[in-house]
């Protein structure tokens, strides 16, 4: 094997190398927002759900 050979074969290694950390950081990334944007809306509900329970059961003056 010749020198050009060799550093084809290193940069293609590097390459996966790198692609796949980027891949497993936008993976987690999208994994973080999906999480955070379902907690917003469970957290919107419960809200919702005990501000009308609350304004049921206190008395209206």
């Amino acid at each position: 094997m010749n020198k050009t050979t060799v550093i084809t074969v290193i940069g293609v290694i590097v390459s996966i190398v790198i692609a796949w950390w980027l891949v497993g950081f936008v993976f987690s990334a999208l994994a973080l927002l999906i999480r955070v944007i379902v907690v917003l809306i469970v957290a919107g509900l419960v809200f919702v759900g005990l501000r009308s329970l609350l304004t049921r059961s206190s008395p209206r003056g």
